[in-house]
């Protein structure tokens, strides 16, 4: 069978070629070898480990302000750091994302925000991707690849004030804290 043609300036068409190869690769490790998907997320962790950003480079970058000079709006690094962020915790590497979710989370204190809009939205968004990091974690823990658990314990330490400072931030210009799913996960979780 012919590969499908993607007209290479189509985004949609990119964005459709992704989505099936995403398809078939899910396709083969569910029907392959009960090996294969273990042997695949160890070689993906592998890989993100060699590739791991402990810190995101420029934490300013991951917001602008709307052209109403008050309102904050995500960008398109954020995106990609959130990319990053689900191919950590999705691999089994909660701890690695958990410091990225921090540095995101750190960089929302100061900004304002709509109720209502694209960056409540994203916000919103990555507050479940604390929740989903966090289950990563308790599962990298139960299964013994969290080797040092004095830095696992200094990570969520670390999201942890991150949180705490956004919640004052956020209260002290009466906005909607954006974080809540993250707080209870955090506060009913025992490391």
């Amino acid at each position: 069978m012919p590969a499908p043609q993607i007209l290479a300036h189509s985004p949609d068409g990119i964005k459709a070629l992704g989505h099936v190869l995403r398809a078939i690769t899910r396709n083969l490790l569910a029907s392959g070898s009960p090996g294969l998907a273990t042997a695949f997320t160890d070689a993906a962790r592998t890989r993100l480990r060699q590739t791991i950003a402990k810190r995101i480079a420029n934490a300013n970058g991951l917001f602008e302000t709307e052209i109403d000079g008050i309102h904050a709006v995500p960008t398109p690094s954020l995106d990609n750091i959130l990319a990053r962020i689900r191919s950590l915790y999705g691999a089994g590497m909660g701890f690695a994302s958990l410091g990225l979710l921090a540095s995101i989370v750190k960089a929302t204190i100061g900004l304002r925000w709509e109720r209502e809009g694209p960056m409540a939205t994203t916000l919103a968004v990555i507050d479940t991707d604390i929740t989903q990091a966090i289950q990563s974690c308790k599962e990298e823990l139960e299964v013994g690849r969290a080797n040092d658990l004095t830095t696992a314990r200094e990570t969520v330490n670390k999201l942890w004030i991150s949180v705490q400072d956004s919640l004052a931030d956020v209260e002290s210009w009466g906005g909607e804290f954006p974080f809540e799913r993250a707080v209870n996960s955090i506060e009913c979780w025992k490391i």
